[in-house]
C-alpha cells in the first residue's frame, strides 16, 4: 500500500448524490499508512448521518478490495447541534455555507441588497458565489453589469460568470432578454436544483441567493436541497412591507434556518447635495420586528440616488463607492453576517428547534472527529 494506492482507490467513491468522487473534491486529508494498515480523514460537508455511513461504507469497501487489511476512515461531518433546514441534504458540497436573502414582497431591495452584501463579503477576503434564484424576475445580470453575457458550457456542467470576483449565475444569462417564463411549480423546483447540482461553482464561503419574493416553490426547495446557514429578511418601513416580512421570518422558523437579521431598506433619504438624511419614509420601524422574532436589524440602507445609478448602470455601489455612507452600512453588516455563520459552524447556533445531531452506527467516533473507526 501506498498513497498513490490509496487516492486511486478512494478516487471510486462518489459524494452521495452527486457525481464526484472525494478525492476530487479535497476531502481526503492526513492519510497514514502502516504496511496494509490505511488512516485518513475525510472532511465532508453534510451532517447527515446516511452521508456519513455511506462514505465510510464505500471507503472501507474500495480499499479492502485494493488489498488494505485494516481501514480506519476518520469521518469528519460539520458538528450542528441543531436541525437545519435540510437534516444535512447537500447537493452542492463543494459549498461551505448558504445565505438565503428573501422578502415578503417584490420591490423591497432584495437583490440590492444580495449583490451588494455579497460583494461585500468577497472584499473581505472570502470566496463567493451569487445565485440569481429569482427565476421570473432576474435582475441580478443588469446590476452587475453582465447581461450581454452568456455562460460557457463545459461537458454537463455550466461555469458561473465572474464579475466583481462573484461567481455568478442567474436565469436572465440564460435566456433571451426580455423574454418571459411560465413556469409552473415543478418547473421552478427542478430549476432551482439544477442551479444547485449542474453549475460547476468551486469551493466556495459563502454562496449568496437572491430569493423570488414570497414563501412559494422556491424557497421550500432551497431548504430542501441544502442546508442554509443563515436567512436574511429585506424590507422597507412602511407597515405594509413590514407585514410581509413577517411571513419570511416565520418561514424561516418553519424551515428551520437560522435568522441572521434584517435589512431595513429605503431607509431614510440621503440628499446628495447636502449629505441630510431625511426620514421620508420612516426609519427604525423594523426594530420591533426584529425584537418579536429574536433577531436583529442588520443595516438601515437610506435612498441613496448613486445605489440606484449603481444597480442600472452594473457598478454596486459597495465596489465602486466603498466610502459612501451606503456602502459602509453594507460592509458592516457582511462582516455581522460573516461573524454568525462562523458561530454556527462553531456552534450550531441558538434557535428554538435546537436539537442534538444522531450519528450512524459504527461513525459515531468518527462524526465527532474523535477515536477511530477502525474496521
Amino acid at each position: 500500500m501506498n498513497e498513490e494506492v490509496v487516492k486511486s482507490a478512494l478516487s471510486k467513491v462518489m459524494y452521495p448524490g452527486f457525481t464526484k468522487d472525494i478525492v476530487s473534491f479535497g476531502f481526503v486529508k492526513n492519510i497514514v499508512i502502516n504496511g496494509t494498515e490505511v488512516s485518513f480523514d475525510v472532511e465532508i460537508t453534510s451532517s447527515a448521518p446516511e452521508v456519513a455511513q455511506q462514505i465510510f461504507d464505500d471507503c472501507v469497501t474500495e480499499l479492502k478490495r485494493a488489498g488494505a487489511t485494516k481501514v480506519t476512515p476518520n469521518i469528519k461531518a460539520p458538528q450542528m447541534p441543531r436541525e437545519s433546514s435540510s437534516r444535512g441534504k447537500n447537493i452542492a458540497p463543494q459549498v461551505q455555507n448558504f445565505l438565503m436573502v428573501s422578502s415578503g414582497k417584490g420591490g423591497v431591495g432584495k437583490s440590492t441588497t444580495s449583490v451588494n452584501i455579497a460583494i461585500a463579503l468577497a472584499m473581505q477576503g472570502k470566496k463567493v458565489g451569487l445565485l440569481d434564484a429569482d427565476i421570473y424576475g432576474p435582475n441580478i445580470p443588469r446590476m452587475l453589469g453582465i447581461e450581454d453575457v452568456k455562460p460557457e458550457v463545459v461537458g454537463n456542467k455550466v461555469l458561473p460568470i465572474s464579475a466583481y470576483g462573484l461567481e455568478v449565475m442567474s436565469m436572465g444569462s440564460l435566456m433571451e432578454e426580455g423574454q418571459s417564463l411560465m413556469w409552473r411549480g415543478s418547473m421552478i423546483m427542478k430549476a432551482i436544483e439544477q442551479f444547485l447540482r449542474d453549475i460547476a461553482w468551486s469551493k466556495l464561503d459563502v454562496l449568496v441567493i437572491d430569493m423570488p419574493p414570497g414563501t412559494g416553490d422556491a424557497q421550500l426547495t432551497l431548504a430542501q436541497s441544502v442546508p442554509v446557514t443563515l436567512g436574511l429578511t429585506v424590507t422597507t418601513p412602511q407597515t405594509v412591507s413590514l407585514d410581509d416580512s413577517r411571513r419570511s421570518l416565520d418561514m424561516f422558523k418553519k424551515l428551520h434556518i437560522p435568522i441572521g437579521g434584517i435589512v431595513e431598506n429605503m431607509s431614510g433619504f440621503i440628499a446628495p447635495d447636502t449629505g441630510v438624511e431625511y426620514d421620508i419614509f420612516g426609519k427604525g420601524t423594523s426594530q420591533p420586528m426584529a425584537e418579536e422574532f429574536g433577531t436583529k436589524v442588520l443595516a438601515e440602507i437610506p435612498i441613496e440616488p448613486a445605489i440606484r445609478e449603481g444597480g442600472d448602470a452594473g457598478k454596486p455601489i459597495t465596489y465602486v463607492a466603498p466610502t459612501s455612507e451606503s456602502a459602509k452600512r453594507y460592509m458592516k453588516a457582511a462582516e455581522d453576517v460573516w461573524n454568525q455563520i462562523e458561530e454556527i459552524n462553531k456552534t450550531g447556533g441558538v434557535d428554538n428547534a435546537a436539537i442534538q445531531p444522531t450519528t450512524p452506527p459504527g461513525v459515531s467516533a468518527c462524526s465527532t472527529g474523535g477515536g477511530s473507526c477502525g474496521v
